[in-house]
């Protein structure tokens, strides 16, 4: 076994990580036509996103990373939102692509891109306007639900699952980091645009019943009234224990019988979406105090957060024998740990994106070198890539929403470039990103259209461009 010394110098971190991928150009022809809808054919237009589009475009070189930004930027947009008005309010239906149905996680970080084009564009920022009141809508049908049809006659292909299915829900996988992703665009809206109109009775209702739904999952006095259960053999799509989960220690951690993949968890205190509800709760506390000077439910949230804070730091710090100090991925509060890591967001390699702790932590430093290395046995190594996958979809496959966290939580400009070398060479000349891909073959991938991925990549793109312009204007 490695010692922590060699650990650090032989993970994926270290002298070869840089190390060009093996060109995927000869996979493909490509003249980097457009790969978007003819405009009458598009769901949505903002001037904002088109014009920054254009700007953005003019100062990145790499002509095949300018397509792509070009082609999924503005993905989500393009095909898969629906936009109207009920009961005098603008409401925004956002389908995860492929899937007719609405995720609250997959919603929020698919618009949250464009957030910060909100002030300059009247029409864009009442379409994210129209995203948190549906949002509202879907968590008071049903906080514990993960996905949501827009018609409520519709039929779930999961209605018989074992748990509470109402009209109008697609899925009903309790994941604590869906409920985050609600409150985050609410809060980042508000920060961004100044607009506090969203935060209607209707809103402080379903932040009262998000807080209401995290103590249920503390479990102090009973198991709650969500569980759980799939019989389609699928050993991720279901739970333990009567569908309630393996046995925790109760310790004031949130219990999560889901992953952000949409995969069960093993233990059931899923530390990365317990630090996402430790910020989002800090953050809701902030609009209570602020907004409905609501000084009691706003300490609620804040001592909720607190709780759950120091529950991570005494239980889910623990010493892995090659990595030293770092977060564990699941624990159960009795001392057992899942050492791995998941491409999907919130994941550990994303702490600093989710507020939690900052790139220069120790602890994270450890847990990051950690993630991308092949003592997380969810990490692949191919001719054309190497990241983070997952249990999602099986070994040998990484996921694009890794290596843009990757790249989202780091300063080394050479490790940013790497990783837009993999996306690049990973695309299989379709000018998209996708769910997931064949470390050897990128053309063996999952999902064509998944705009949560591509509004990612966007994200990035808009992020380098604010932070590092030097790197775009590099050939990759």
């Amino acid at each position: 076994m490695l010692n922590r010394r060699n650990f650090i110098k032989k993970s994926s971190l270290g002298v070869g990580f840089f190390a060009l991928p093996v060109s995927a150009r000869f996979l493909f022809t490509n003249d980097y036509v457009s790969k978007r809808p003819p405009l009458s054919e598009r769901k949505f237009t903002s001037e904002a996103v088109e014009k920054t589009i254009k700007t953005i475009k003019k100062s990145i070189a790499d002509e095949e990373l300018a397509w792509m930004f070009e082609n999924c930027f503005p993905n989500t947009l393009d095909t898969t939102v629906k936009f109207y008005q009920k009961n005098n309010k603008p409401y925004t239906y956002v389908i995860t692509g492929d899937i007719d149905a609405m995720w609250l996680r997959d919603s929020s970080a698919q618009v949250y891109p464009y957030l910060s084009l909100a002030n300059e564009d009247e029409k864009l920022k009442n379409l994210l306007k129209g995203v948190i009141n549906k949002q509202v809508e879907c968590v008071l049908l049903d906080s514990y639900a993960n996905a949501f049809f827009n018609d409520a006659n519709k039929v779930s292909e999961w209605k018989n699952d074992s748990t509470q299915m109402k009209p109008g829900i697609h899925e009903r996988k309790w994941e604590i980091d869906s409920l985050c992703y609600v409150m985050r665009l609410s809060y980042n809206y508000w920060k961004i645009t100044g607009d506090s109109s969203v935060f209607d009775s209707d809103w402080k209702k379903a932040m009262l019943l998000i807080l209401q739904t995290f103590k249920e999952q503390q479990r102090k006095d009973s198991k709650g009234p969500y569980k759980f259960q799939r019989s389609n053999g699928n050993p991720l799509d279901t739970q333990f224990a009567g569908g309630y989960g393996n046995p925790t220690k109760k310790v004031g951690l949130i219990h999560s019988m889901f992953r952000p993949s949409d995969d069960a968890t093993f233990y059931p205190f899923l530390i990365s979406s317990n630090m996402f509800a430790v910020v989002s709760l800090r953050e809701t506390a902030e609009i209570f105090s602020e907004i409905f000077k609501d000084e009691n439910s706003s300490d609620q949230f804040k001592n909720l957060a607190k709780e759950v804070d120091e529950a991570i730091q005494k239980y889910a710090v623990l010493n892995h024998p090659e990595a030293g100090k770092i977060y564990a991925l699941e624990i159960d509060g009795f001392g057992n740990a899942l050492f791995m890591d998941d491409a999907n967001v919130p994941n550990l390699l994303s702490i600093p994106c989710l507020g939690y702790r900052s790139k220069e932590d120790e602890i994270y430093k450890n847990t990051r070198k950690f993630s991308l290395s092949k003592a997380n046995p969810w990490f692949s190594e191919g001719k054309f890539a190497k990241g983070i996958g997952g249990p999602h979809i099986g070994e040998h496959k990484i996921w694009p929403l890794g290596l843009i966290m990757q790249a989202l939580t780091t300063d080394d400009n050479e490790e940013i470039v790497s990783c837009l070398k993999m996306l690049k060479a990973t695309h299989a000349g379709t000018g998209f990103i996708h769910e997931s891909f064949d470390v050897d073959n990128p053309k063996d991938f999952t999902r064509a259209w998944f705009a949560w991925a591509n509004t990612l990549f966007g994200e990035l793109i808009l992020h380098l461009h604010t932070t590092k312009p030097e790197i775009l204007k590099r050939k990759l």
